[in-house]
């Protein structure tokens, strides 16, 4: 302050500079004006200008609230900015039926940012809204003005039977064969209020507070670690529910006419007379937004916000029709589906993917033709009871138990992937390959197995298919990357024609596997868009899904510069299972609607299913696509069975053949063989081969040639003469050596016979010839000569005596030659 500079604050400490921030709502901060007052003024009575003295924005905490009657409330706050500057302010506006406008005025009362003045609805919580400031004085306000829905408020109808006359009346009763008014019934006991309302002294039915639930008797508080399930569930029809109204619709000049066209009776509300067999009996339910409750983890693949259920009957003589309709934000109503004839009492869901103010219709319509007079008016449609979940603002009949807070206080949502235990309330993870059902997350059997061939995301919210897989065939395990055809693919059909010869074609986008699971098919609605030229217009109706369906119509035939897209329908919101097999969760891919497949390598089936249910398709519609391998054919090419142009046969289950190269397993070391070459030149090579035919991609590539050293046939041949030479040489050296060993045992035994035949008186015979161990060495036979192997053939031959007795020289002790024997 000394020296007039900025200087940063210290640690620990924050500043907001020359500015200035409310957060805290408890009271009316300083500087604020608040101001009620009616745009409706009626001079002639106060009564009006009574009403809004008290509906102005209230402070409640940590924030301020508007009001919701059909007042104006005003909030205002003036400042006065040294140089131009900003406003930012968080607000949640979720009821388009209550003007919610923001502007700012300078000295003379001009508004500076009028493009900003009408703010938009929230659909994601709060948000935050930013405007640039003037320098100078600004005024700042905030204002909101409600508009109710109907103008008068609904009568109750006592629990007692009684009859009047169908309007408009069409009969005269003072005639002699007229038919009088049967008498009303006994008056009963009141039966309770709807499930969520308690009743007054004044036998009026009014909402329990939050916090708290009712069987429609009284309200009790929910126990610790519940909280109310919010919703509005109407099977008591005393009176006419606040939020709904009904009409009659002509059915010739489409006006409508100032008469009920559903009346309550009890324990179901049913279509009244009417004008006209043909006119339109309209009953409308308007629900202003929807929450789920704090203990659902947000997901953003989840698209279910929440659901309404009504159970209905047609009872009819002739071709009579019920509709229900479906608007947004004060749209026009869109047919979601039609009963045709006499229905049974059964029951309708339809799933709500957006968040925002949603208008129900339910149209009953006796017959197309117009005829005079009333002769269908036992022709009647019912409803037995309506249950809307998630409302903003609604009424819980029950408490559930919910995750607490680490204080154990207050009511908190689990982490993502985590279920509730009913009895601890605490929140548990789900095992792997699992999907947790988001709005009823209790209990382990909260956490729902995944199908073959898939697996969950991180947040367990979903199961889906990475384009990896592997099946089994005929114990072989093969492996499958199909993230080729991740990316959004679309078919167009065969061309149909119409009645009058308006020629249109069945689109299909499919979005097989991968993106972590998200959705990538989309299919949309463009008429809307193409009808109001030269406006933008908003985002027409779409089918987000894996595969959905639309009807296209050529620019040619419409005259438009693009082409028509119209009805988009989802045909698969979520994955079953990918297998070989053809039957999953019900859903069956016959092989007959397409031609035959490889030998030997089954098609892949790729299992979805919708969450669409309809008159026909009581389970939603179902979709198999079949991927079959092609090597020739990249990206591939889709069909539909020649029996069913549409891609389906029975309006349920849609069929598709995906033939392509990406189909095909990765390639392994079963699906090659080797060639071994000759051994040329002392090298042999090893070459390898695809089999025939070729069903694999990617996988491991063919190895690479080798060559190896071999011995060729000249080489062994050597090598065998080389070998029978050695053995040669080596039994004659054998034979050499045993000849010489058996000329010693011939000398040995000739001079043992001699021995015996000098000195036959003086020795005794011969025991054996063979030359024992210490015998005189004197006797060993030698020979004299040195002679070469030559010269000792030469001697064999010459000294052979004429007696047939060879000449062997002996040798005495002394080493001289004596003799010759």
């Amino acid at each position: 302050m000394k020296d007039q500079s900025c200087k940063p604050c210290t640690e620990g400490t924050y500043s907001l500079g020359t500015g200035i921030r409310f957060d805290e709502w408890d009271t009316l901060p300083h500087g604020f004006a608040n101001i009620a007052t009616n745009l409706e003024i009626d001079y002639s009575s106060t009564e009006s200008l009574e009403n809004c003295t008290m509906s102005k924005w209230v402070p409640l905490g940590d924030f301020i609230a508007s009001n919701t009657d059909e007042c104006t409330a005003t909030l205002m706050y003036a400042v006065n900015l040294k140089q131009s500057g900003s406003v930012s302010f968080e607000y949640i506006y979720p009821d388009s039926s209550i003007v919610f406008e923001f502007f700012v005025q300078n000295d003379q009362c001009q508004p500076t940012v009028e493009e900003s003045r009408w703010m938009k609805t929230t659909e994601k919580g709060w948000e935050t809204h930013n405007v640039e400031l003037s320098r100078g004085n600004n005024v700042l306000y905030w204002r909101t003005t409600a508009f109710s829905v109907w103008s008068k408020a609904p009568k109750p109808v006592l629990t007692q039977l009684m009859y009047k006359w169908a309007e408009p009346k069409i009969c005269k009763e003072d005639l002699p064969s007229a038919v009088s008014l049967p008498p009303s019934g006994v008056k009963t006991v009141c039966p309770p209020c709807n499930p969520g309302f308690f009743k007054t002294n004044a036998s009026t039915c009014e909402p329990c507070a939050y916090g708290s639930y009712s069987n429609g008797s009284g309200c009790i508080n929910c126990p610790v670690g519940t909280e109310p399930v919010l919703g509005f569930e109407y099977k008591w029809w005393n009176m006419l529910p606040a939020n709904m109204e009904t009409t009659v619709l002509s059915g010739i000049s489409f006006e409508y006419k100032g008469m009920a066209g559903w009346e309550v009776a009890g324990d179901y509300i049913y279509t009244a007379a009417g004008a006209s067999d043909d006119d339109f009996m309209i009953l409308t339910l308007v629900v202003p937004g929807f929450s789920p409750p704090q203990s659902v983890t947000k997901d953003s693949e989840n698209k279910e916000i929440a659901r309404i259920t009504f159970v209905f009957e047609t009872i009819c003589s002739v071709n009579c029709k019920l509709y229900f309709m479906v608007g947004m934000n004060s749209k026009t109503d869109t047919p979601v589906e039609t009963w045709a004839g006499p229905k049974g009492k059964q029951s309708y869901t339809y799933i709500i993917e957006k968040n925002a103010t949603m208008s129900f219709t339910w149209a009953f319509q006796r017959t197309a033709y117009h005829e005079a007079g009333r002769k269908y008016t036992n022709n009647v449609a019912k409803l037995y009871s309506i249950n809307v979940t998630n409302v903003i603002d609604g009424v819980a009949s029950y408490c559930r138990r919910c995750a607490l807070e680490s204080s154990g206080s207050s009511c908190t949502s689990c982490p993502a992937g985590h279920y509730i235990d009913r009895d601890s309330g605490g929140c548990y993870p789900c095992p792997p390959n699992t999907y947790l059902k988001v709005h009823q997350p209790y209990g382990s059997q909260a956490c729902i197995p995944c199908g073959p061939g898939t697996k969950n995301n991180k947040i367990h919210s979903l199961c889906y298919n990475d384009c990896h897989f592997s099946v089994s065939v005929e114990g072989r395990t093969l492996e499958y990357d199909i993230s080729a055809l991740a990316n959004t693919t679309s078919f167009l059909g065969v061309p149909s024609f119409t009645s009058k010869g308006l020629k249109y074609f069945h689109h299909f986008n499919i979005s097989l596997c991968g993106n972590h699971g998200r959705k990538m098919a989309t299919c949309t609605d463009n008429v809307t868009d193409i009808r109001i030229l030269g406006k933008e217009a908003e985002s027409s109706k779409t089918a987000t899904s894996y595969v959905c369906q639309s009807i296209i119509v050529p620019s040619e035939m419409m005259g438009y510069k693009t082409v028509v897209s119209s009805q988009p329908v989802s045909l698969a919101d979520r994955i079953v299972g990918v297998t070989t097999e053809s039957t999953l969760d019900n859903i069956t891919s016959s092989a007959d609607h397409f031609r035959l497949g490889n030998v030997g390598l089954p098609d892949v089936i790729f299992f979805f299913r919708s969450n669409d249910v309809t008159q026909t398709c009581n389970y939603g519609r179902a979709t198999a696509i079949r991927v079959r391998c092609d090597p020739l054919k990249s990206p591939g090419s889709l069909s539909v069975p020649n029996k069913c142009p549409e891609g389906t046969c029975d309006g349920c289950t849609f069929h598709f053949l995906w033939e392509t190269v990406e189909g095909c397993p990765l390639c392994s070391t079963d699906d090659y063989h080797a060639i071994i070459s000759a051994c040329v030149g002392g090298i042999q090579r090893t070459m390898y081969v695809w089999r025939e035919p070729k069903l694999c991609a990617g996988g491991i590539p063919l190895p690479e040639q080798k060559v190896s050293i071999c011995k060729t046939m000249d080489f062994w041949l050597k090598v065998g003469i080389s070998a029978g030479t050695c053995a040669a040489v080596l039994l004659t050296v054998l034979t050499c050596y045993f000849w010489k060993k058996n000329q010693k045992l011939e000398y040995k035994y000739s001079k043992l016979v001699m021995n015996s035949s000098a000195k036959d008186s003086e020795l005794p015979a011969a025991d054996s010839c063979a030359i024992m161990e210490g015998e005189d060495v004197e006797d060993d036979l030698i020979f004299t000569s040195k002679n070469s192997i030559f010269g000792k053939i030469k001697a064999f031959t010459t000294k052979r005596t004429s007696d047939g007795f060879d000449s062997v020289p002996l040798k005495t002790s002394s080493g001289t030659t004596d003799m010759d024997l």
